[in-house]
Parts: C-alpha cells; structure tokens; sequence
C-alpha cells in the first residue's frame, strides 16, 4: 500500500469521529451514580451535570443505580453504548473492589475510557487521645511492644480506610486488629471513646475532631502537610514511601467511546472545576478540584488497582 493510500484510509477513519463531534451532543446525556443519592459522588454528578445542561443546552440525567457496593451501576455504564451519551461517576472504591472480587462483571481498567478526574481528598492517620503515643515512631514503638493487642476501627471490610491501615501494618511491620464498622459514625465514636485505639479518616473529619480535642492527628497519609495543621507530618516524610492514600472521584465513559467526545467532555469538566462555585462545592466535601487530561485519571486508577491487589495480597485479606 502506498503512502497515499494509508493517508487516505487514515482521514476515512477521521471522518465519522469528526462529525460525531460536531454533532454532539444532540440527545440526553446520562450521568451514572452507582451510590445512593446524597453522597458525594451523586452531589458531583448533579452540580457538574446542571452546568453543563445549561451550557450546552441539553438535558442531563443523573441516574443514581446503587447497590453492591457500586458495582450494579458500574457494570450497567461498561454495558452502555460507547457514544459519548452514557457516563459513570466513579469513586476510590472502584480502584479497590477488584483486589477482594477478582470475578467482577467487568474490568475497571479495560472495560472503561477514562475522561476527568474530579477531585482528592488525603486521608490522615488519627488515634485516641489516650494512646500513649505523641508521633508515628511511638506509636509503632507502642504496637511492637505490644503486638496484636491494640484495635483498629474502619467505616466497614474491604473499604480504602481499611486498605490503608493494612498498607500501614505492612510498611511498619506492626499488627492491629481490624474492627470493621456499618460505616463512619460508629467507628469514630468508638476512637473518641476509647474501645480502638487507630483509624483512617478524612482529612476534613480530622481537621475537625482533632481541633475539638476529640483526637490526635499523627500523619498525613498523601504528599502534602494540611494547612490548618501544619506540624503534622506526612508519612512519606517520615520515610514511608508507599504511604500516599487519598480518596477520589473521577468520570469515566464506556470502553470504545470515540477520543473526540472523550475530548470535548474532559474540556468541560476541566473548565468548570475552575469555577468558584464549583470549588466552594468541592471544600465543603474536603475534596480538593482536579481535573487534568484523561491520562492523569488513567494513570492513578492503574496505580491504585496494582498497589490494593498487592496489599490484599499480602495480608491475605477477605472483605467480610
């Protein structure tokens, strides 16, 4: 084939893609939420999708599909059309779920093109004010001492708070106990009580019980200190490479759909993550805006799906 050929039979297959984006969007789009309403997910799906409504002067349906800890939903968006018209707003869950059911219904990696990430939020290391500890190296020094005789409290099995106290078991050679709970509340009132004595918890929900005196703030477990608390260090500072555990948010569409629509997408994302009201949105959820091109999305949910499988792995870890 001659080179006038290829270059011919290149632009054909430019063609249908250039026109679907000239044309698009020209129906509904659907916005897939696989939790219930009211959780930050479905608050992102419904604050992007309004602006974007009004924007491009057609409807957005956030359709909230719960159930399996976000697996219903998911699996619906990686069975949609790829034509640009169906997307999944994601969670870290989606990065963890594959390490405990390695026979989902679906790839997280290969079943979906990634389009935005939305937002992070890092998580911190807390424990009772109790806890004869002031730092991270006391506290080690404290569970070695004692080892398996202290507790551990996470929001429920197979969670990242879950996962990334495992991670912390098996970067400082320590044993806790894992006390799973039927999700956030009863977990910290436990820490504050004093019946565990560790969990893995928002950098928001730290920042407020640790300056109610309610708890003690050990480490940062993401790249950078918190503003509000400065002094306390991050893990990665104190030597534990692997400690970079955030939550996120990202939007991904169907394996398939054309990169032109994937394009036009991402672009509008990435402006109204700029937007103040957005960003006002985004710090009442603790969630620091994004955005970025879908490689960045890509980049991070391949991380996060080999660092959990491994960590799962290791501590041969059941969800329940």
């Amino acid at each position: 084939m001659n080179v006038f050929a290829i270059l011919s039979l290149a632009c054909a297959c430019l063609v249908p893609s250039m026109v679907q984006a000239q044309d698009y969007p020209s129906r509904p789009i659907q916005f897939v939420v696989p939790y219930t309403p009211g959780t930050t997910g479905d608050m992102l799906a419904r604050l992007l999708g309004q602006k974007i409504a009004q924007r491009w002067n057609v409807p957005v349906v956030v359709d909230n599909k719960a159930g399996a800890s976000g697996m219903i939903g998911t699996e619906a968006v990686a069975k949609a059309a790829p034509d640009g018209y169906t997307f999944l707003f994601a969670a870290t869950s989606h990065g963890t779920l594959g390490a405990f059911m390695p026979k989902l219904p679906y790839d997280a990696v290969k079943s979906f093109a990634p389009v935005s990430l939305l937002g992070t939020s890092a998580m911190t290391l807390a424990i009772n004010n109790k806890f004869p500890a002031n730092n991270v190296r006391e506290f080690v020094d404290e569970l070695k001492k004692q080892p398996g005789k202290f507790n551990y409290a996470s929001p429920g099995a197979g969670g990242i708070q879950h996962l990334a106290m495992e991670l912390f078991k098996q970067e400082t050679g320590t044993n806790m106990l894992h006390v799973p709970y039927k999700g956030s509340a009863g977990a910290l009132n436990d820490l504050v009580a004093g019946h565990v004595q560790a969990t893995v918890v928002s950098v928001q929900t730290a920042t407020v019980l640790t300056a109610g005196g309610k708890m003690r703030m050990l480490a940062v477990m993401g790249r950078e200190r918190v503003p509000t608390f400065p002094q306390v260090p991050t893990l990665i500072e104190l030597g534990y490479s692997s400690m970079n555990v955030e939550t996120w948010y990202g939007v991904f569409a169907p394996a398939g759909t054309p990169p032109a629509l994937i394009a036009r997408m991402n672009a509008e994302i990435s402006h109204l993550l700029t937007l103040p009201d957005v960003k006002e949105a985004m710090a009442k959820q603790g969630l620091d805006p994004a955005g970025g091109k879908p490689d960045r999305l890509d980049t991070l949910l391949r991380s996060e799906v080999k660092l959990w499988d491994q960590v799962v792995t290791r501590g041969k870890l059941v969800a329940d």
